[in-house]
């Protein structure tokens, strides 16, 4: 039977490791399984065992199905999970794979799944949903009034069952209250790493990503990518502030035109943004375009000048100034340290 998270093993620091239970369902798509579990599982280990360095672990990995016997993937690819979710008392992370696109009736034959869940995310644990997987999370009715993405392909058909959820098809990942979701079968890397950079820090999540030599999360399926910003919170109005934020993040948009936008007068419209994300709406738009230069940074050699034009900044010294501030770096010293996902020995060696 599988161990509390408050019994699981110490990592050399003596930090707990963090549990992550990935949930194995007949004829889904392994990938979005298996994936998961070799992120995880890499994470700490293998960018150090590249780089001749004692391994330090992160996440302990348990993966189940609902009765504890061996699943058959949509491909025909046989998985044997060690344990039931029943055995699962407590856990940090659930991982719910892509179930293909009749995404209803593998919830009618997995109806065991929903009180669990619920259960799990009570009790403090991030629920994440991959693809068509999203589904559990709105039968459970835990995605009520919170965003929420999902395949482009089944979107309409979960935006008209359980339109209560703001369904975002548009992005890639995202995470409100604890409860993730995420498009796209291959999207469950994606997912993963967001997880690994949100726990365990970017220098962590990008050394994971470069020893598995994948990308690090995208969060757009479609157009620039831009990370979650705020803190959980339900003020419905300043949802729709951030939301009109993050697809104008290139502009420069006025406390005046947002406030207008929610129907609040301008003063209370700041306090209200304040109040709910924890920053003012200058300092978010500041956060979104350091976010995309952050990723344009990873992703290649454009010129800091370029990066800083394409997000909105025309005064190049006042851009670095900026990242400074939010970063603790120049785009150049960010860049020597995180770009480049294609890993060569002697970039690891000289890590």
């Amino acid at each position: 039977m599988a161990r509390p998270a408050a019994a699981a093993r110490r990592t050399p620091n003596g930090s707990r490791l963090i549990d992550v239970t990935i949930v194995l369902l007949d004829e889904g798509y392994a990938s979005t399984a298996v994936g998961p579990i070799e992120v995880f599982h890499s994470a700490g280990r293998l960018w150090n065992m590249l780089a001749g360095k004692p391994e330090e672990p992160r996440f302990r990995v348990q993966v189940a199905s609902i009765d504890g016997r061996p699943v058959t993937s949509i491909c025909g690819l046989k998985l044997q999970p060690a344990l039931s979710i029943r055995d699962v008392r407590r856990t940090d992370i659930v991982i719910l794979p892509s179930t293909g696109l009749d995404a209803q009736e593998r919830i009618a034959r997995n109806t065991p799944l929903l009180p669990w869940l619920k259960r799990l995310h009570a009790g403090g644990a991030y629920i994440a949903g991959v693809c068509s997987g999203v589904g559990f999370l709105a039968e459970c009715g835990l995605l009520d009034g919170r965003t929420a993405t999902t395949h482009w392909a089944v979107a309409e058909a979960l935006q008209l069952r359980y339109p209560k959820v703001d369904w975002r098809p548009d992005l890639f990942v995202t995470e409100d209250g604890r409860l993730l979701c995420s498009g796209g079968v291959y999207a469950a890397i994606d997912l993963s790493l967001y997880l690994v950079e949100k726990i365990c820090g970017h220098e962590v999540a990008i050394k994971t990503a470069k020893s598995l030599l994948v990308s690090m999360p995208r969060s757009r399926q479609s157009g620039y990518a831009t990370v979650p910003l705020s803190r959980p919170h339900g003020d419905g109005q300043i949802r729709i502030a951030e939301a009109h934020l993050q697809e104008h993040y290139r502009e420069d948009v006025s406390n005046k035109v947002l406030a207008g936008l929610v129907g609040m007068g301008e003063r209370n419209f700041i306090r209200r943004f304040k109040a709910a994300t924890g920053h003012l709406p200058s300092v978010y738009g500041q956060m979104l375009r350091v976010s995309a230069a952050k990723e344009l940074l990873e992703r290649s050699a454009t010129p800091v000048q370029t990066v800083a034009e394409a997000i909105g900044y025309v005064d190049v010294p006042f851009f670095r100034a900026l990242f400074r501030r939010h970063t603790g770096m120049t785009p150049a010293e960010y860049r020597a340290n995180f770009a480049g996902m294609n890993v060569e020995r002697g970039d690891i060696a000289g890590a």
